[in-house]
C-alpha cells in the first residue's frame, strides 16, 4: 500500500442492500458462475483432447475459453460470497489485485478476439496460403504477444491507481473494484489520471472494436466469390465471432470512454461483460458450431464407453 493513503480497507455496497434481493443475487450468480466454469472447461478439454479440432481457430478458442474462465473468476466468486455478507469488506491490496486481474483478462480477451478475426481473414481471403501463414509457431507467438500486451495494459492502470491518495470515505458504490468507482474516492484532482486511464482502456476498446468491424466487413465482402456452401460455413463462424465482439465491446466502450462520472446502469453493464459474456461465449461457440458439438459428443461418448 502506498504511504500517501490512510485507507487500508474498502467497503463494497454490492448490487443491492435488500436482504431478500441479496439472496436472489447469490442463487442467480452461483448458477451463472457454475455454468461458466462448466461450459468453458468443457470447451477447453474438448479442444485439448479432440483430434478433429486442431486448426488455429480452435487453438485460439481454447485461449478465449481460458480467459473467460479467469475473467469471470476474478469477479464472480467474491460477488457470490459478498451477497451473503452484511459487510462487504475488501482490503486495499485485494482491491488493487482485483483491478489488475479485471484488466489483464479483459484486455487478453480483446486481443484474442482480434487474433481470431485475423485468423478468419486469412482462412477466408487467402485460403491457399492459410497453412503457411497460420503455422503453429505463429499462433503461439501471437498468443504470447497478447499476454505481454495485456500485462502491460493492466500494469499501467495499476501504476496510475496506486499513486492516488485515499483518505476516506472508503465506500465503493459497486460490487467490485474498478477504475471509475475508485477515482471518485481519491482525495485529489483526478482529471489527468482519468484522462490517462481513458486514453489507455478507452483507446484499446474503441480502436480494437473499429479494427474488428473493418476486418469482418472485409471478410463478409470477400465471401461474394465463394460457393453457397462455403459462404454458409464461413458466415456461421463469423456470425458467432461478431456476436461475441458486440457483447464484449459495447459495454466496455460505455464504461471506459467517458469522464469520471457514475451512472445507475454502471453495475448492470459491468455484470453483463464480466459475468454475462463469459457465460454466453461457450453457448455461442457450441450452439452455432457443428464441429465443436460433434467433437464434444464424440469425445465424451468415448470416455463413457471406455468406462
Amino acid at each position: 500500500m502506498p504511504n500517501n493513503s490512510s485507507v487500508t480497507i474498502f467497503i463494497l455496497l454490492g448490487l443491492t442492500q435488500d436482504p431478500q434481493k441479496q439472496r436472489l443475487v447469490f442463487f442467480i450468480f452461483l448458477v451463472f458462475y457454475g455454468s461458466t466454469v462448466v461450459g468453458n472447461t468443457l470447451i477447453m478439454v474438448t479442444i485439448k483432447f479432440s483430434r478433429t479440432l486442431g486448426s488455429p481457430m480452435y487453438f485460439f478458442l481454447f485461449y478465449l475459453s481460458l480467459v473467460d474462465f479467469c475473467f469471470s473468476t476474478s469477479i464472480a466468486p467474491r460477488l457470490i460470497v459478498d451477497s451473503l455478507s452484511t459487510k462487504k469488506i475488501i482490503s486495499y491490496n485485494e482491491c488493487m489485485t482485483q483491478v489488475f486481474a479485471l484488466h489483464l483478462f479483459g484486455c487478453m480477451e480483446v486481443l484474442i478476439l482480434i487474433v481470431m478475426a485475423a485468423d478468419r481473414y486469412v482462412a477466408i481471403c487467402k485460403p491457399l496460403r492459410y497453412p503457411t501463414i497460420m503455422r503453429r509457431q505463429v499462433c503461439l507467438i501471437l498468443t504470447v504477444f497478447a499476454w505481454i500486451g495485456s500485462f502491460i495494459h493492466a500494469s499501467s492502470q495499476i501504476v496510475l491507481l496506486v499513486k492516488l491518495p485515499f483518505c476516506g470515505p472508503n465506500l465503493i458504490d459497486h460490487y467490485c473494484c474498478d477504475l471509475q468507482p475508485l477515482l471518485k474516492l481519491a482525495c485529489m484532482d483526478t482529471y489527468m489520471t482519468n484522462l490517462l486511464m481513458v486514453f489507455n482502456s478507452g483507446a484499446i476498446c474503441s480502436t480494437s472494436f473499429l479494427i474488428l468491424l473493418i476486418s469482418y466487413v472485409v471478410i463478409l465482402y470477400s465471401l461474394r466469390n465463394h460457393s453457397a456452401e462455403g459462404r454458409k460455413k464461413a458466415l456461421s463462424t463469423c456470425t458467432s465471432h461478431i456476436i461475441v465482439v458486440v457483447l464484449m465491446f459495447v459495454p466496455c466502450i460505455f464504461m471506459y470512454t467517458r469522464p469520471p462520472t457514475t451512472y445507475p446502469a454502471d453495475k448492470m453493464v459491468t455484470v453483463f461483460y464480466t459475468i454475462g459474456t463469459p457465460f454466453l461465449n461457450p453457448l455461442i461457440y457450441t450452439l452455432r458450431n457443428a464441429e465443436v458439438k460433434n467433437a464434444m459428443r464424440k469425445l465424451w461418448s468415448d470416455k463413457i464407453m471406455s468406462k
